[in-house]
């Protein structure tokens, strides 16, 4: 399994995240060819997929920024295929993306993540990750 930064797109990408979209919510849609080119193009996030011998299996987005207070790192649509899952792919992208944050100059990595969401959770902690006390808002616009 091999872990790569997304420079330029691809059918192969496409593919994957129509497949793999609907694995992680059933509520959002894969993005479009063009919304994808502007999601690889963008200098605030960082797409890594996941690949084996039959292709992308598995992708998260790394969100950078920078406000007053410093570079805010923060990891967005962790998804593994569902065939994949339990090998340690998931456990890779994140251990990869902690270590790229950390050489952008992030002090920290946020995330969040539903409690129903049980193995997900375990493997956040036992990389390293820590529940913080804090409460997430969130304002609907449509």
């Amino acid at each position: 399994m091999q872990i790569a930064e997304v420079k330029k797109y691809s059918s192969e990408l496409k593919e994957a995240m129509d497949r793999l979209i609907p694995q992680l919510s059933s509520a959002h849609i894969p993005p479009t060819k063009e919304q994808l080119v502007r999601i690889i193009e963008s200098s605030a996030t960082i797409l890594l997929t996941a690949h084996n011998e039959t292709g992308i299996i598995g992708f998260l987005s790394l969100i950078l920024y920078r406000v007053p207070t410093g570079l805010k790192a923060w990891i967005e649509d962790v998804v593994v295929d569902r065939s994949e899952r339990g090998r340690g792919t998931g456990e890779a992208l994140i251990r990869h993306v902690v270590e790229l944050a950390q050489k952008k100059g992030a002090k920290w990595v946020d995330l969040t993540l539903r409690p129903s969401r049980e193995t997900a959770n375990r493997l956040y902690q036992k990389i390293g990750f820590r529940q913080r006390e804090t409460n997430v808002y969130r304002c609907d616009l449509k």
